[in-house]
């Protein structure tokens, strides 16, 4: 029986998705997110337009290993008022304004006293920072350095409408796709950053748009997949504490995020190093890239702490084009929709589709014709004229094959060790399975 599938990539990928990605990226951009609330609901609602994303609420309070589903947080208003009653920051121009969680606060404060509660990036003066206070008790606002130091002397009016409700949830999404194995490969993106576009819209738009192609070959693919929309660490953790047995069937995946500027393309392996989603992604970037940026694991980043943690060790590595917390727009007010840009989106969704080609296709094979190089020829498999450089670069990728194809290497094997595409051999493996002279075997 043959093994070996046509390429997903070719099938599914279609020029011009980048701008598509774009858009959706731009609607998502305006909401203000958190860790739970109605900016994660707005956002998940919008995915399942896309898909038919499963969203789960979990009550604030419920356990979640060594973490507690927190207090559910929205905001509806919040602003300052200079001594003259004049509006200078508004949460409804930009909600990075507002430190993400914040408690409530109706008052009037010196200036030397509301200070306490403003943050700012004096190194990049003219952006406003994005700030949290998830887990401790604060009020506060971000704008500016240069705004902050042209503050005049006196009583300003500060007012920020939200709350926290002991009754409310968390939010997360998932949608999943049965394939034929029950193992399964995971994809992520965090939905908790408000109104930055980099971190995150562009993360949850390219997974919404993988899901949504490999919809398509429900049933056709190799392996089961599940695309999780979920806050940062929290959701994550709370997915994994609630999927106890499905876990097992989990061996790869990838964290999407910071996949939409000009960047990169970078690449943080899992805590294995060599699984087989590290080898995928790093053949899939090194093939397209004239340097992409290949880094070990280390315990601190997004999600894939959490799913490469001591119980589950799931072999999941981080896919970004800028490295996070090394670009300037990192975590700022110029993380807009002027930085992501279509293009880049797209070359990230192709990215991972070359990656899922990659697993789907990667079979160790074995040579059915093994006692020195068959006759490739009498096949019509062999170039005719000997001496023609292109000929030799065209059967190259077969010799290899044959010459490796001993049931201990496989298909991403020899094309690493061979440094020539993947979808070369991918394509010559097809064509020998055909003419019965590689084998699958287990």
């Amino acid at each position: 029986m043959n093994v070996i599938r046509e390429p997903l990539a070719e099938k599914l990928f279609k020029p011009g998705i980048g701008e598509e990605m774009w858009s959706f990226a731009n609607g998502l951009y305006p909401y203000c997110r958190s860790i739970t609330g109605n900016g994660v609901r707005q956002t998940l609602n919008d995915v399942k337009k896309v898909i038919d994303l499963t969203i789960h609420e979990v009550p604030s309070g419920t356990p979640v290993f060594d973490w507690n589903v927190p207090r559910e947080w929205n905001i509806r208003d919040a602003w300052i008022k200079d001594p003259s009653g004049k509006k200078i920051v508004d949460f409804k121009v930009h909600n990075l304004h507002v430190l993400n969680y914040s408690t409530p606060i109706n008052g009037k404060f010196e200036l030397a006293e509301l200070k306490k509660h403003i943050f700012t990036m004096p190194d990049q003066p003219d952006l406003i920072p994005y700030r949290t206070s998830y887990y401790h008790e604060n009020w506060g606002f971000c704008m500016t350095h240069e705004q902050m130091l042209s503050l005049e002397d006196g009583v300003y009016e500060a007012y920020i409408d939200s709350d926290h409700d002991p009754n409310g949830s968390l939010t997360y999404g998932e949608y999943f796709i049965q394939g034929e194995s029950d193992e399964t490969i995971l994809f992520s993106a965090h939905c908790c950053h408000p109104s930055l576009a980099n971190d995150n819209c562009s993360g949850v738009s390219v997974n919404t748009h993988l899901a949504r192609a490999l919809a398509s070959m429900k049933g056709k693919t190799r392996y089961s997949y599940v695309f999780i929309f979920a806050p940062g660490t929290i959701g994550s953790l709370t997915w994994l504490s609630r999927n106890g047995d499905r876990i097992k069937n989990i061996h790869q995946g990838l964290i999407l995020s910071c996949v939409g500027d000009a960047g990169g393309p970078t690449y943080k392996r899992s805590q294995k190093g060599d699984a087989l989603i590290d080898k995928a992604v790093e053949k899939v970037m090194r093939d397209n890239s004239k340097e992409p940026n290949i880094v070990d694991f280390w315990p601190y980043g997004y999600d894939e702490r959490q799913y490469n943690s001591p119980a589950f060790r799931l072999n999941v590595g981080l896919m970004l084009r800028s490295r996070f917390g090394l670009f300037p727009e990192y975590h700022t007010s110029a993380d807009n929709m002027d930085f992501i840009r279509p293009e880049y989106l797209e070359e990230s969704y192709k990215t991972a589709l070359e990656v899922i080609d990659i697993i789907e296709n990667d079979y160790k094979m074995v040579n059915l014709s093994p006692n020195g190089e068959p006759n490739l020829g009498k096949r019509g498999l062999y170039g005719a004229v000997g001496g023609d450089k292109k000929e030799y670069d065209a059967n190259l990728p077969m010799l290899w094959m044959l010459n490796q194809s001993d049931g201990t290497k496989s298909i991403l094997d020899i094309a690493l060790r061979a440094k020539l595409p993947f979808p070369r051999f991918h394509r010559i493996a097809k064509i020998l399975e055909e003419y019965d002279l590689l084998e699958y075997r287990k």
